[in-house]
């Protein structure tokens, strides 16, 4: 004691007392030794263990996901299981906690925790907000938790509003479990109590775990261990090890919250998860957060979302059935947009599957999905353009061309938010659907066609140095698993040169303008001799393939299928319905002899009926799903067919596109999306699809799998089909002018006479 200095000494005395004002705190100097006494109690000293058991991220299929509107408030909560999952901080590509979960016990008999233990409901109370509320229920009736989840707006917190009710009369314990993995790397934090708060750091991250009424009884200890706090708990019922610190390493922590039991008087909590560069910013930014009335942090909550919902087109007629699944969306879509790298949407706050698993050299750290594809960010970039966000929609594109896109005009397969490259295959149409929504949201000035034309140049000169074969050929198609002449990936890079060459004729360069005009024509002249097979084994008309390896529809040439499906199978008998983005796009008619005969052979290979409405699978035989018994999705060796790709939501938006281009009624398809969100309005990537398990409890047909939720595409979608159908017409022909959204205006004035392509390059905006 003689070595501490005399305002080390009275802070300490203060901690000890759980009365350390949040503008009062220690330095950082103190922040991590060992075995000194600073929480409420008395803790015996270092945690054993180092450095603790591996963990995975928790489940990807979750059923809320918020943040505040706020752009102070660098903070995004999910939410599975009864529990919140991971939580992101500072950015959408890095989860800093894994789970924060609450346990009940009696203190003597049993001890159960929020995700495994308890019946689970899950509502968003306000159609207009990201606020949930989360109801966990013990399974024999004896108690309820209730919990409201929001993020200050003002700070870089997550609250909870807790209300533990005893359903029997008896006195119950309130306990809160957090494992913090800071930084998307939990093996190396630190973890300790300072005062009331559970603080741990890792390099320049810190997080803070108060509660008020306060913790009485804290530990710090390594995950899966004898100082793991949910052994001693679910052993005890109790905590009867209290450790004062813990780390480096895969730390959990516990505390008690002091007071609640349960009964009348004696029910409710208010939890802060705070996070800052140091713990005790952290700490200061949770003390603050619980300190703060939660009706006044809910309320600041909802009104940023209100006023943003306010900001853009309403809810459209074509929605009124499913408003609150519409709305939904909108706000899914706006919260996936990192708020430090502003125009950076992630394609889902989630790591599916073994994406999850902290595997070496594939998942660790974790990626998947929580990265940016610009692929996905036009999706999304066209669904904000349709709702009215249109400044939403250009700081995309400007992300995209200053931050990932490359040196040589190419795009990589994904990069995290700040634009640093993750996963680095080549897709031709990641490349060319950027310069389509530079068009469509106007976004053709001087600095931006100077990228535009770096990318329509790596289009109009790409040779493959695998093959030797030349663009429009793709490394890799939209599913990512095969390269080809895939009709989807043509037909966006028809659509990138067109819109190329419009943004030339603006910027006074007709000499590109005419160059790429002239190579979008020929692609779109070649396109079905490309990808339409005369003589495959799936029909007696020529039907679309998903994709040729060497350009002869007609050739039965073999390829490995990807994901465990078939090691060798006649190109000719896989399909999917990705061709639908030609007439999409505006490059083939909807009643285009090919297109109508390949319609029937997608229904009879991929469609899946369900209880909500027709859903579609991706692509014959394709892998990328669960198991036969539910089990996660991992890579396989070809051919044992082990894991089952099944049916998803985005593509019966696509399919409504297009009928509503057709002159059909999109509204079967925008009703089946809404009817396959979960209790609180969040779309999955995959929904189950009549093949095992499906109908068993877990896994009812039509509604969301194991995979990615919410998936930013199918929000995306979702809005897209709405405002296709608003502005088409449900049931009536489309006519002139009432294609898809997505469809830029483009003109050809100045140019010889209009060829293929941009005589129907799409002529629309929303």
């Amino acid at each position: 004691m003689s070595r501490r200095t005399p305002a080390l000494l009275a802070a300490l005395s203060l901690a000890a007392t759980g009365s350390l004002a949040a503008g009062a705190l220690p330095t950082e100097a103190a922040g991590f030794r060992q075995a000194q006494p600073t929480g409420p109690g008395r803790e015996t000293g270092a945690a054993p263990g180092s450095p603790g058991a591996k963990t995975v991220w928790s489940e990807a299929d979750k059923a809320g996901f918020g943040t505040a509107r706020a752009r102070g408030s660098n903070v995004w909560f999910t939410l599975q299981q009864g529990r919140i999952s991971e939580v992101f901080y500072p950015d959408l590509s890095t989860p800093s906690t894994r789970n924060l979960e609450l346990v009940v016990t009696d203190g003597h008999s049993f001890t159960d925790r929020e995700s495994t233990d308890m019946r689970h409901g899950v509502a968003r109370p306000d159609v207009g907000s990201l606020r949930f509320t989360q109801t966990n229920t013990d399974k024999g009736g004896h108690y309820r938790i209730v919990k409201s989840v929001v993020t200050d707006p003002q700070r870089d917190s997550v609250v909870l509003r807790v209300r533990l009710v005893s359903l029997d009369g008896r006195t119950y314990h309130l306990y809160a479990l957090h494992d913090p993995a800071l930084g998307n790397d939990g093996e190396d934090d630190r973890a300790r109590t300072a005062g009331d708060a559970l603080v741990a750091r890792d390099g320049s991250t810190g997080s803070a775990l108060v509660s008020r009424p306060g913790f009485d009884r804290t530990s710090s200890g390594y995950h899966g261990t004898g100082s793991d706090g949910w052994r001693d708990l679910e052993a005890h019922h109790r905590i009867s090890k209290r450790y004062a610190d813990a780390g480096p390493g895969n730390v959990v922590q516990v505390g008690r919250v002091s007071g609640v039991t349960g009964r009348a008087g004696h029910q409710n909590a208010t939890l802060a998860l705070g996070f800052g560069g140091t713990p005790t910013a952290a700490r200061r930014t949770a003390a603050t957060s619980a300190g703060t009335s939660y009706a006044t942090t809910a309320r600041r909550y909802d009104a940023g979302w209100h006023s943003y919902l306010g900001s853009i087109r309403g809810v459209p007629a074509s929605a009124a059935g499913v408003r609150r699944q519409y709305l939904a969306s909108a706000l899914v879509l706006a919260a996936a947009e990192d708020k430090l790298h502003p125009g950076a949407f992630v394609a889902s706050p989630s790591a599916p599957w073994v994406w999850g698993d902290n595997i070496d050299g594939l998942s660790k750290p974790s990626g998947a999905y929580h990265e940016v594809w610009s692929r996905d960010a036009y999706q999304f970039g066209t669904a904000l353009w349709a709702d009215g966000d249109k400044a939403a929609a250009r700081r995309i594109v400007d992300w995209l061309f200053t931050q990932q896109q490359k040196a040589d005009g190419s795009f990589p397969q994904n990069s995290d938010v700040t634009g640093k490259p993750v996963w680095t295959n080549l897709q031709l149409d990641e490349v060319a659907l950027p310069i389509v929504l530079a068009q469509l949201t106007g976004r053709t000035d001087a600095a931006t066609y100077a990228h535009v034309k770096k990318s329509a140049d790596f289009l109009a000169t790409y040779k493959d140095k695998d093959t030797g074969l030349a663009a429009p050929y793709s490394p890799q198609e939209r599913w990512e698993n095969q390269g080809g002449y895939s009709p989807n990936s043509v037909a966006a890079q028809i659509n990138g040169l067109v819109c190329a060459a419009a943004i030339a004729r603006a910027n006074g360069d007709a000499a590109s303008s005419t160059k790429w005009l002239a190579l979008a024509d020929e692609w779109a002249s070649k396109v079905q001799g490309w990808t339409v097979t005369t003589n495959g084994p799936l029909s007696n008309r020529p039907y679309f393939l998903r994709l040729t390896k060497d350009g002869n529809p007609d050739a039965g040439t073999p390829y490995g299928v990807g994901d465990g499906g078939p090691a060798k199978t006649d190109q000719r008998a896989v399909v999917d319905a990705s061709f639908l983005d030609l007439v999409r796009y505006g490059i083939e008619s909807p009643k285009d002899p090919a297109v109508l005969s390949s319609l029937p052979v997608i229904d009879k290979e991929l469609k899946v009926r369900t209880p909500n409405g027709p859903f579609w699978r991706r692509y014959s035989f394709d892998g990328y799903g669960e198991t036969r018994t539910g089990g996660e999705w991992r890579i396989t060796e070809p051919g044992t067919g082990t894991t089952l790709g099944r049916a998803w939501p985005l593509l019966a938006g696509e399919r409504g596109e297009y009928t509503v281009t057709a002159g059909g009624s999109g509204t079967p398809y925008l009703r089946a999306m809404a009817r396959a969100t979960g209790q609180a309005d969040m779309l999955a990537e995959q929904v189950w699809d009549n093949r095992p398990p499906t109908g068993k409890a877990c896994c009812p047909a039509g509604e969301g799998t194991r995979s990615a939720t919410p998936l930013t595409w199918s929000h995306a979608g979702l809005v897209r089909l709405a405002w296709t159908i608003q502005r088409g017409g449900s049931g009536r022909p489309a006519g002139r002018g009432r294609g898809p959204v997505l469809r830029p205006r483009v003109r050809a004035e100045g140019t010889r006479a209009p060829g293929r392509a941009r005589r129907r390059a799409g002529p629309v905006e929303a």
